[in-house]
């Protein structure tokens, strides 16, 4: 439905205004600033909070990063939801709207195609039954008081431009919004947020799905490899597992339990995927792109290897970048420890969500990074009608539930959720009530017939299913020692993570998470839910019998989103592991500095996370200078390789021909061949168009197509799992993935041929990206960084034109680094050389003196555009600088700028 008039009405105002701002800013007028800075939070002198037992003192340093000081956990709780929302209320306003499938009341008609999807998964009736099931009173209780303290500040700030700035433009669009009260249910439901961003394998389930259309078994499978366990290795060496406990093999002691803290003839058409990779598409991007790209490092090494004689640990999760940052710096400090009040913690908060995520407290410290676990799968449900559909034969009635979404600006919109027996929701269905799906059906022996009503697409999530992790939160901030650790863990439900931890003796690992255990198949590829034999079981696999390692044999732990364990474990964690580029890479950086100095500084860890080495390079580049070139003008750019020494600086030119030769290989060999559906929108190339075999005059011929899927997605995207594909076929010169159509329509073969070629290619791109002079060539200027305001949406999708963006966005900034290193400063090949995920924030913790720990966050801690702390981090961020981390009382009170006093009122 277009939108309405009344907003393309507004959106010219809000343009209006956006200048008047700018005006007023940039000439010093009064009212311009004053518009600005009246959501500006107080940072000095007192304010009351209502429902305190006792004052809280808020310390912020320089960067605007709060320490909270209170008697009781309640007070501290109540405290930091009264102290987040003066930074990022609107943040976190937008936020509970994307969870809850609300957009559309902020927004208007451009967002509920959005609304519909989130609903039909929902998010929020999830969350709800977590909470009222699930989470033990203690934890409802702090979600509670958390909520008060957002409510307090809010009652102080009902909207407008006392809010923020962000407030001021919707008022004009839709002057009608009110910010409603915020609830334990808003917090808990960014949960699942975390949880779809870091979902796993989904993407991939529907690429392998729609590369089938094209390609034999045997040739996805050449595009999906094994996981090469020999060269790059796992987290921990392989244990076992013996009545549902696991028992390490790497020198581990045993744990006792933790205390509480494509199936055949489902093969699909394109018609049928195809709608469900446009709603994901369509779905807000949090925390990062959805799945595939998102990765994270972390490592901890013990005491006996450190020049600290205590372990180290380090952690940078790999996110999509946005202002403000997706993390927020906090502490959280009781006074005097006792029942009542036992929270000494600091680290990386959610906005909107009580508690530390990752950091540490006085007694331990731990880090993230992203399991990878399959838990999303796909099946293909048989609908019999509208509220029908088939199992084993027989009929099955959905469970049926409406949805009305209210638009601003618009007429409410009414939609029906159908949701099978095993709670999977039909995400295939469209935007208007009891539409049939499923059209194109799957066509294969085992199927049932298509029928008038065709095929459906459901979605069986770990996150759909209600869990604890709320309490994990909670549990993990105030654990003293490993086995509490671990007991916190045990309730780690979604998003499935690697958890590293160390305290000032010991080291460790714990793999948590809500893990299916499948029926028939693997996951992989959609399954036909019309066979109840490829259900999930009951039970996901025993927290127990997860793998975990403490204080192995070799003194220390990497996870950078390789696999975890080798096949030989009893159950499968997934298939569709990253490739281990990275955590090689630390590997050997930590087996290189331990034999040459005997022992790892912080200094070296926060180094570590600044190598940006192409370690594929170190395999293609001697064979890109072994190819004879003609012509001068691309010879010249292959010398740049001769002396490069496979480090991508943001100032280095033989980084940014590599990384354009890279993009051009990719096009040739992969992206030509692809299906339309997996390129990039508008990305338009030569393909060799397969005859009709329905027409008998019918040949095949060289055409031009465009792309259409979504750019941050596209594929092939250059990511680890790329370095593993090109390494593979590197070694088959004649492999038919080195079959290509030239610039002049000609199809050629081999390898030697297609990396001419894509020298070629790349020679002409950059010199039209930036200039015929090599000399003035460099990796920044193609591979840049801008920070986007990510909560209005983009310039199509919501009240905010570019020009409002270009009021709240920051950069764009040259990067170093790339897709599959340690600085793993991503961009996606099939798209161009933009940055679309980044190390979100880095830290180093040091167990000797948590004093001398150390931090960075991309942006800052204020989410009000123009405030001192808005993006004062990203300058040092770039740098590869760290702030130094204050913890203890003393260092704290030195370091503070400003002291709020929060008290009853």
């Amino acid at each position: 439905m277009p939108r309405s008039k009344k907003f393309r009405r507004a959106r010219l105002i809000v343009i209006v205004l956006v200048v008047l701002l700018v005006a007023g800013a940039g000439y010093g007028g009064y009212r311009g600033v004053a518009a600005v800075r009246a959501s500006f939070p107080e940072v000095d002198g007192s304010v009351k909070v209502a429902g305190l037992s006792a004052p809280v003192d808020v310390k912020r340093d320089a960067n605007g990063i709060p320490q909270l000081y209170g008697d009781t956990s309640e007070d501290l709780f109540r405290a930091q939801g009264y102290v987040q929302a003066q930074d990022r209320f609107w943040e976190m306003d937008v936020r509970r709207h994307i969870t809850a499938g609300r957009l559309s009341e902020m927004f208007g008609d451009g967002q509920v195609e959005t609304d519909s999807f989130i609903r039909t998964m929902g998010w929020r009736q999830v969350a709800q039954k977590e909470f009222d099931t699930q989470l033990s009173a203690e934890t409802k209780k702090y979600l509670q008081a958390y909520a008060d303290g957002v409510n307090a500040w809010l009652v102080e700030h009902p909207g407008g431009s006392r809010a923020s700035l962000e407030y001021t433009l919707l008022g004009v669009v839709n002057g009608d919004y009110e910010p409603e009260q915020w609830t334990p249910v808003d917090s808990v439901a960014w949960l699942k947020a975390m949880a779809w961003d870091l979902s796993g394998n989904l993407q991939e389930e529907i690429d392998r799905a729609l590369l089938a259309q094209d390609f034999s078994p045997e040739k996805i499978a050449e595009l999906y490899p094994d996981y090469p366990y020999a060269r790059n290795g796992t987290i921990v060496k392989t244990g076992t597992v013996s009545s549902d406990t696991y028992r390490p093999a790497d020198g581990s002691a045993p744990a006792g339990t933790p205390g509480t803290g494509t199936a055949q003839g489902a093969t699909t058409t394109e018609a049928l995927l195809k709608g469900v990779t446009t709603r994901i598409d369509a779905l807000p991007e949090m925390l990062g792109r959805n799945g595939q790209g998102i990765g994270s490092n972390s490592w901890v090494v013990a005491g006996t290897h450190t020049t600290t004689g205590k372990p180290l640990l380090a952690n940078d999760p790999h996110l999509g970048p946005g202002l403000p940052s997706v993390w927020y710096q906090m502490g959280l400090h009781c006074r005097t420890a006792s029942p009542g009040c036992q929270y000494d913690v600091s680290g990386f908060t959610f906005a909107g969500m009580p508690g530390v995520v990752i950091g540490h407290n006085k007694d331990i410290a731990w880090g993230l990074t992203n399991l990878g676990a399959d838990v999303t799968d796909l099946f293909l449900e048989k609908v019999t009608g509208p509220e029908t559909y088939l199992v084993d034969g027989k009929e099955e009635k959905f469970e049926l539930r409406k949805e009305t979404i209210k638009v601003a600006g618009g007429d409410d919109r009414t939609i029906t959720v159908r949701t099978t027996r095993t709670g999977a929701p039909l995400i295939s269905d469209p935007s208007t009530e009891q539409q049939n799906v499923g059209k194109y059906a799957p066509n294969g022996t085992s199927a049932p017939d298509r029928g008038t009503t065709g095929y459906g697409v459901a979605l069986q999530w770990a996150a759909l299913i209600p869990g604890k992790t709320m309490d994990a939160v909670f549990g993990l901030d105030r654990a003293k020692n490993w086995d509490e650790f671990r007991g916190a863990a045990k309730d780690f439900a979604v998003p499935a993570q690697n958890l590293i931890y160390a305290d000032a003796r010991n080291i460790g690992y714990q793999a948590p998470g809500y893990v299916p255990v499948r029926g028939n198949g693997d996951g992989r590829n959609p399954a036909p839910g019309w066979d109840s034999s490829y259900q999930w079981k009951k039970d996901p696999v025993p927290f127990n019998a997860l793998p975990y390692s403490f204080n192995p044999s070799g003194g220390y732990i990497v996870t950078a989103n390789q696999a975890v364990v080798d096949p030989s474990y009893k159950y499968m964690l997934t298939k569709d592991w990253e490739y281990g580029t990275r955590a090689k890479e630390i590997t050997e950086q930590i087996d290189a500095r331990l034999k040459n100095n005997g022992k790892i500084s912080p200094d070296d860890m926060q180094e570590m996370q600044l190598d940006n080495t192409s370690i594929l390079a170190k395999t293609l580049v001697p064979r890109l200078l072994k190819v004879e070139i003609d012509d001068p003008y691309v010879r010249e750019a292959q010398d740049l390789l001769k002396d490069w020494n496979y480090h991508q600086d943001a100032d280095s030119a033989a980084a940014a021909y590599y990384n354009g030769v890279w993009r051009q290989l990719l096009t040739l060999a992969f992206g030509q061949k692809f299906p339309a559906d997996l390129r990039a929108e508008d990305n338009c190339l030569l393909v060799r168009q397969q005859a009709d075999p329905t027409k008998p005059d019918s040949k095949s011929d060289i055409v031009t197509e465009c792309g259409t899927r979504d750019p941050g997605k596209a594929q092939p995207d250059g990511g680890d799992r790329w370095t593993e594909v090109v390494r593979q076929q590197l070694e088959k010169p004649d492999s038919g993935w080195w079959t290509y159509i030239d610039s002049q329509h000609k199809e050629q073969k081999g390898l030697d041929n297609l990396l001419r070629e894509a020298m070629k290619n790349a020679r002409q791109e950059l010199t039209s990206l930036l200039t015929k002079d090599i000399s003035t060539w460099s990796w920044g200027r193609l591979h840049k960084l801008e920070l986007r305001e990510r909560t209005l949406g983009s310039d199509d999708s919501s009240i905010a034109s570019g020009a409002v963006h270009k009021l709240l966005n920051r950069g764009p900034y040259r990067l170093s680094g790339g897709s599959a290193a340690v600085d793993a400063a991503g961009w996606n090949a099939a798209a161009g050389y933009q940055v679309d995920w980044i190390p979100s924030m880095r830290m180093v913790i040091d167990l000797s003196d948590l004093d001398a720990s150390r931090w960075i966050n991309v942006g800052g801690a204020s989410g009000h555009a123009y405030h001192p702390n808005y993006n004062d981090q990203t300058d040092l961020w770039l740098k590869g600088k760290l702030l130094t981390w204050s913890f203890s009382p003393d260092a704290v009170e030195k370091s503070a700028k400003h002291k709020l006093t929060l008290t009853n009122g």
